[in-house]
């Protein structure tokens, strides 16, 4: 199995070292390097190339922002994960507008990370479970409907809406054919074909269509 390469950014030395033990402990992971601000996690991205860099919010020099879209340009093959302390709309909204897919908080780190960093290498999105039911549908907020046509449920079929959901989710598309008995090709094609009727572009896209469609509320099913 290739272990994915990991970059760990963090102003707190202590924390970050803990951060980097734990991910060099799995077995298909590695820390490629360490960071000490957004500015320098930047440029180690984009010359390292890493398939995940863990990106604390609140950094000196350059926040996990301004850093997410210069590594988003820079390294577009590198998916940026958010750790933060902060469970505010704001930073959330930010960070996910600056390219993160995904956004941990550090007080449920630890095999939340773990997951998270497994999630986006993927492809998928990572929420922290903690603020999918309430927090990110005030973040977010309903999708634009100015545009035409009208994104409307009913236009999805059963097994289109079925692949959305798992994505909103944060399932990979891996992981949503090993749920659905299809392939990941199949999956593919029904996101496709799911994006171009309901005029959507990104996974945050996806994100603000389920959290309109309430999918994400915390007693509504993922399937």
């Amino acid at each position: 199995m290739n272990s994915l390469r990991v970059l760990v950014a963090d102003d707190h030395a202590v924390l970050r070292e803990g951060l980097a033990m734990l991910i060099a402990a799995q077995p298909d992971m590695g820390v490629v390097a360490q960071a000490r601000g957004g500015r320098e996690a930047a440029q180690l991205a984009q010359r390292l190339q890493p398939d995940v860099v863990v990106l604390d919010v609140s950094m000196p020099d350059m926040d996990g922002a301004a850093a997410a879209e210069q590594i988003r340009a820079d390294s577009p093959a590198s998916h940026v994960l958010a750790l933060t302390r902060h469970a505010g709309q704001g930073y959330l909204r930010r960070m996910l507008r600056a390219g993160a897919t995904g956004y941990v908080l550090k007080r449920t780190a630890g095999d939340a990370l773990i997951d998270a960093i497994r999630t986006v290498s993927q492809g998928g999105t990572y929420i922290d479970p903690s603020l999918v039911g309430g927090l990110v549908s005030r973040v977010l907020g309903a999708p634009d409907t100015s545009e035409e046509p009208v994104r409307r449920r009913a236009e999805l079929t059963e097994r289109e809406e079925q692949v959305l959901r798992l994505i909103a989710w944060g399932q990979s598309n891996k992981e949503v054919g090993t749920k659905l008995g299809i392939s990941v090709k199949t999956v593919e094609s029904y996101k496709a074909t799911a994006l171009d009727k309901l005029r959507l572009r990104s996974r945050t896209d996806i994100l603000r269509y389920a959290l309109a469609q309430k999918w994400l509320s915390e007693d509504a099913d993922p399937e």
